[in-house]
């Protein structure tokens, strides 16, 4: 490794390899074997490199005997270590890279692994022995080699495991499964073959993963998928057989995973099971997950905080649970592909579906300055959406963020533009944190979700008087179901007694609703753009009132529209407060324009815009909705 003198690290670790090789060859000849027959394994190279670092990286510096030069250059490898021994299996892939390259020097030098010896720690040289989970790792490695990052993405193309399979429950439904006899078939007929180099390179990773990694699923970690989560499926040890479930369980028996057998990635939209993979035992998984959510340090996971949630220093979210809370430690890790987020890329710009039609619409409701929700279910790419509509807001505009973790990520985005993100903690709530933002000259309110009455409550209020305008995703089905649903978060934090009045405020507020839609293979599109129209028949049914008042002649006909007003009052105070008007719908694999926006919101719409894009919306409205009728 650059920039650490072979000598130093030779004389610290010298001694451990020879001790592990020797203690090794003692329990050789114990057992009546020949010494050039011993096998080293992962776990004995794990503990060896965790001596070695440990002595290397605590080892008094004044007793060496180093010159001054010598001493400093030490100082500073030693400190470089332990940051990256810190930060690594926090998400930060140059820190994991230096401690990985550290072990493979240290492996190497201190004679553990050589070309000799290398294939007796992982039979590489001979197929059959090897795991469903080592062919996985080399074939993955192997494709890494030529397409980095993107290697699990093209592995999963090229051969469609992607797929849905008829594999799970005696092949009675269909999942979306990797099984070993694929990856089995896959390393058969690709046969990769490994230098001493690549070798090298499995076999360090192995021990980084335990010692310091996410065991099975590190390297997918850091692959460009959708996310990776692990302790969701299989059977718990507690888990008692009633009688009921005996025969249907001992049918399934060699096909039933255990609960630390759990390995799952999010990939498009697509939750797959990797079968083949396993944390080996509840402890390691255990491990996991009091690890993989450590960066920052947010606190601990105990019985009294069963869960915690957090970003990694990529920007990954991480959630973690863990029983009593939950029935299973578990984690879910979600990634955003930052460097490639644009609408263009999101909404697919397929020939023939017409997707600019929701690009340019999205960008002139952010150039107009409306207040927009993005709606939809889990995993539909609601935030991911919500960062790339951040791109069309005028950059004279303020962005203040409110979210329960930091994952929008708008500073990594748009590093120029004048953006802070607040999120709730253990002792600051989110109504406090959107208090606080009307005293931090914020243009913009942006929130990562709506999920609670009280901030519900308070993105309502911030939307009429607080910013300019506020952006935010939110789990409603319908546009119907948004405006009840905030309307109740109204009534329930007491903001509202009434529920007519409460229903009118929101309606006020909301502006347009952009749905998100998430199909059963994974595909995800715009359903819908709709805007809420607020009915407000109050000024227009007094003003009819009064014509009629003066133009009646005699009492009958003056009783007569007093009965009609009084009926009409009525109906208003029972009747509808709002509309929806679909603006853009996606149907048969294109999106097309339903109705014009109404005359009211393109007026105020284009009242915020520069005189440039307020000319090209209303071309762009013409073009595909026709002319406003005079």
């Amino acid at each position: 490794m650059d920039g650490i003198n072979s000598m130093l690290i030779a004389a610290i670790v010298g001694g451990l390899a020879l001790g592990l090789l020797l203690a090794l060859r003692r329990n050789a000849a114990a057992a009546g074997e020949e010494a050039e027959d011993e096998l080293l394994t992962i776990d004995d190279l794990q503990r060896y490199a965790a001596a070695a670092i440990n002595e290397f990286a605590n080892a008094n510096l004044l007793d060496l005997g180093l010159s001054a030069e010598e001493f400093e250059r030490r100082r500073n490898v030693v400190a470089e270590l332990k940051s990256s021994l810190k930060t690594c299996n926090a998400g930060s892939l140059p820190d994991k890279t230096y401690v990985k390259s550290f072990i493979s020097d240290l492996l190497l030098r201190g004679g553990a692994v050589s070309e000799a010896t290398i294939d007796r720690i992982l039979p590489f040289g001979d197929e059959r022995l090897l795991t469903d989970t080592d062919k996985f790792d080399i074939l993955l490695h192997a494709y890494k080699r030529e397409h980095g990052m993107q290697a699990l993405t093209v592995l999963i193309d090229k051969h469609g495991l992607a797929d849905p399979k008829f594999v799970i429950e005696n092949a009675a439904t269909e999942s979306y499964i990797i099984t070993g006899e694929e990856i089995r078939a896959i390393y058969g007929a690709e046969a990769p073959r490994l230098s001493f180099e690549d070798k090298l390179q499995l076999v360090v990773q192995r021990v980084y993963q335990q010692y310091k990694g996410f065991g099975p699923i590190d390297e997918l970690r850091d692959q460009t998928i959708d996310g990776v989560s692990g302790g969701v499926s299989g059977l718990l040890p507690d888990m008692r057989e009633t009688e009921d479930e005996v025969e249907l369980l001992r049918a399934m028996r060699g096909e039933t995973p255990k609960g630390c057998d759990s390995v799952w990635i999010f990939y498009r939209g697509k939750s797959i099971r990797l079968a083949f993979l396993g944390f080996g035992s509840l402890l390691e998984l255990k491990r996991v997950c009091q690890n993989i959510y450590k960066f920052g340090s947010p606190g601990q996971l105990s019985e009294a905080k069963a869960y915690r949630i957090n970003e990694m220093r990529d920007g990954s979210r991480v959630v973690v649970v863990r029983p009593p809370f939950s029935e299973s430690w578990a984690f879910f890790v979600r990634k955003f592909d930052l460097p490639n987020l644009s609408l263009e890329r999101l909404l697919g710009a397929e020939e023939g579906n017409h997707s600019d039609l929701p690009i340019r619409m999205l960008d002139y409701l952010m150039k107009g300055a409306q207040v927009t929700a993005v709606t939809g279910e889990q995993g539909s790419g609601k935030t991911t959406l919500l960062m790339a509509m951040v791109k069309s807001i005028y950059g004279t505009f303020n962005l203040r963020i409110q979210e329960l973790a930091f994952e929008l990520h708008l500073r990594r985005l748009y590093p120029e533009r004048n953006t802070l993100a607040f999120r709730e903690t253990d002792h600051i709530s989110g109504q406090e944190g959107l208090d606080l933002q009307k005293k931090t000259d914020g243009a913009v309110n942006i929130l990562g979700e709506v999920a609670t009455d009280p901030v519900a409550a308070w993105a309502v209020q911030m939307s009429q008087v607080a910013s300019k305008f506020t952006v935010f995703s939110h789990h409603a089905k319908t546009t119907k179901d948004l405006i009840w649903s905030l309307r109740n978060s109204l009534l329930k934090t007491g903001t509202f007694q009434n529920e007519r009045i409460a229903e009118e405020q929101v309606a006020s507020v909301i502006a347009f609703d952009v749905h998100l839609e998430k199909e059963r293979d994974g595909t995800r599109h715009i359903e819908r753009v709709t805007e809420c129209v607020a009915l407000d028949p109050d000024e227009e049914s007094f003003a009819e009132l009064g014509r009629k008042l003066a133009a009646g002649t005699n009492e009958a006909e003056a009783l007569n529209v007093l009965a009609q007003a009084q009926l009409s009052y009525y109906r208003r105070m029972t009747g509808r407060t709002f509309e929806v008007r679909d603006i853009i719908a996606f149907r048969d694999g294109a999106y097309v324009p339903v109705q014009r926006p109404t005359p009211g919101k393109v007026q105020l719409m284009a009242g915020n815009m520069s005189r440039e894009d307020a000319a090209a919306f209303h071309a762009f409205l013409d073009r595909y909705w026709g002319s406003e009728p005079a």
